[in-house]
């Protein structure tokens, strides 16, 4: 979203609201575009959003769902505040809940405000699926004025909760894949394996572990680099020791982006074992499989509709089962047997996503359908250009 934001620059004012959170400022300026994050509780209790997200925090510590009254009242009054000061030409929420929700709700408060283009990235459409949060998504996707999915399916998914399929467009997130995630010209290291994504159950990372034991048998100095951090931690290092397998795996913690090409282009095999919560929860669209592509990675990810829009069994990766830790590790094993399906699942993978992942494209599509939105709006379509 930071990256979306920063190619919007070119032609947008952007000013980003977010929530506060221990150490950070309230008002700030970032490259260019204006920060404002606002305070919904006592600072050291403002750990719903951040984190591995909001769902993730909450099943965490269930106490965390007395924030949740706070956070959209303060999220409400913040868009309000904002909507007086300037003249925006419209809001881009992403989530539909519950940045759509308070943006909705500010609106007709407003009575008139700008138009809304509402961004599903997978956690709001399904981790939220009482019949009172159902209710609530149809409210505010109807109100939008455009909708955005990350991948075929969930265009599909918003469609059947019975919105207007002329609304909704399909635009993943992008990549830097002309300077940041490209090939190495390094030598990648021996028998090292990756994984990329926040320690939660809807990344599936139990099951590569749970893989490792057949893995070392064949390669017995294989090692897995775990980035990302989470609610999980310690139960996958827990895991990891209870298995015997604590000294094959080096938890990195959260990882900078400036680091992540590097883990990528020093890795053999990147694992993606991804998996549909127990809760329903699960990937949107799979961007880190974008990354690991555009590095020429060779892939081992699960076969959920989140990674169908990006790879091609066989052909960009090797697909498996969720859930399937002897899956999962035959795969591996077959990869790191055999440099030279790794290089051409690698190459094939990259000329890809090249293709229609890079920011290039997927920013234009975002220009195109925000100057269409603003355009075509009679009470704010005649700033389009530079304007909030």
């Amino acid at each position: 979203m930071l990256e979306l934001c920063r190619r919007l620059t070119e032609h947008y004012n952007i000013h980003i609201l977010a929530p506060h959170a221990a150490g950070s400022q309230f008002e700030t300026m970032l490259e260019g575009m204006r920060v404002t994050r606002y305070r919904y509780f006592f600072p050291r209790l403002e750990n719903l959003a951040y984190r591995g997200g909001i769902l993730e925090n909450l099943k965490q510590n269930r106490c965390r769902y007395g924030l949740i009254p706070f956070f959209l009242l303060f999220q409400t009054l913040a868009i309000q505040k904002m909507l007086r000061r300037f003249p925006f030409d419209l809001i881009h929420a992403h989530w539909i809940i519950p940045q759509g929700a308070c943006a909705v709700l500010t609106s007709h408060l407003h009575r008139t405000g700008p138009p809304l283009l509402c961004t599903s990235h997978g956690g709001d459409l399904y981790g939220l699926n009482s019949i009172p949060m159902v209710w609530l998504k149809r409210f505010v996707l109807n109100r939008a004025e455009v909708v955005t999915t990350v991948s075929r399916k969930m265009r599909h998914d918003v469609g059947s909760l019975g919105i207007d399929r002329g609304k909704i467009h399909v635009i993943p997130m992008g990549v830097d894949l002309q300077t940041r995630f490209v090939p190495s010209v390094r030598q990648k290291t021996t028998k090292s394996l990756l994984f990329v994504g926040r320690l939660v159950e809807k990344k599936g990372l139990r099951f590569l572990i749970e893989a490792l034991p057949e893995i070392i048998e064949k390669h017995p100095d294989a090692k897995l680099r775990v980035a990302g951090d989470g609610q999980e931690l310690s139960a996958m290092k827990k895991l990891a020791n209870d298995i015997g397998m604590a000294g094959h795996v080096h938890f990195l913690g959260a990882v900078a982006n400036e680091i992540l090409p590097g883990l990528y282009q020093t890795s053999d095999v990147v694992v993606f074992p991804s998996i549909v919560a127990a809760g329903g929860d699960r990937e949107g669209f799979g961007l880190v499989l974008v990354e690991a592509l555009g590095c020429e990675c060779a892939i081992v990810a699960t076969n959920l509709p989140a990674t169908r829009d990006i790879i091609q069994n066989g052909t960009t990766a090797l697909v498996v089962r969720q859930k399937d830790a002897r899956q999962i590790a035959a795969k591996v094993v077959q990869l790191l047997n055999d440099p030279k399906l790794r290089n051409s699942l690698g190459t094939r993978g990259r000329q890809h996503v090249l293709q229609q992942f890079d920011w290039t494209a997927i920013s234009a599509q975002y220009m195109d359908l925000i100057h269409s939105v603003i355009r075509n709006n009679s009470t704010y379509g005649q700033t389009a250009q530079k304007q909030n």
